[in-house]
């Protein structure tokens, strides 16, 4: 990996924790960790580290910047000089300077982790491949909750997570494990 690679952490936010801590039935709870780990592997390999944040404009939502909610999660605490991007929708494409942003880095490559798997993730890693990004998704770096079926009951963590990684891999980028990308790091390859 080069500097045309960047990690790209998708709303690594509080809210998570405390959806995940009211006991909100989820896939990868050693996900915070694994974040922290790819984050911490992209610095030492002076690679880009963006951040992606939500900021819900609806006063009812946890997502806000100025709630202590809508605050980074520790594992996911911008560092000096690292880009952060705050959205209003789904996709941190919209509306947030990001793709500019990217393009002016020289970044084509774009390694995703973060939260929710099935909404702001996938949101987000489908605009990229969209817009021409290289996406590789992180399966054990991503939250994954439960959710409501649409004809009732409730699907799975890992069943949410599941359908969603199949039609990123299908159809937009690569499905990788932090393993896979720890492997690729210059730090990790001279060790």
């Amino acid at each position: 990996m080069d500097r045309s690679t960047a990690l790209l952490i998708v709303d690594m936010q509080q809210e998570m924790a405390n959806v995940a801590a009211a006991g909100r039935p989820q896939a990868n709870p050693d996900a915070q960790e694994t974040v922290a780990e790819l984050a911490a592997a992209f610095r030492t390999a002076d690679l880009p580290v963006v951040h992606v944040m939500h900021d819900d404009p609806r006063t009812e939502s946890k997502f806000r910047r100025d709630l202590p909610s809508g605050q980074p999660l520790p594992c996911a605490v911008p560092q000096a000089g690292e880009a952060v991007f705050w959205k209003t929708g789904s996709s941190g494409f919209y509306g947030t300077g990001l793709e500019r942003h990217l393009q002016d880095a020289g970044i084509t490559r774009l390694v995703i982790v973060g939260g929710v798997a099935a909404f702001c993730v996938n949101s987000t890693a489908r605009s990229a491949a969209n817009l021409g990004f290289e996406i590789e998704v992180v399966e054990d770096a991503l939250i994954a909750f439960d959710m409501p079926a649409r004809n009732g009951g409730m699907l799975d963590a890992g069943t949410v997570l599941e359908v969603t990684l199949s039609a990123l891999h299908a159809g937009f980028g690569k499905v990788v494990t932090s393993a896979d990308v720890l492997a690729q790091l210059p730090a990790a390859a001279e060790a």
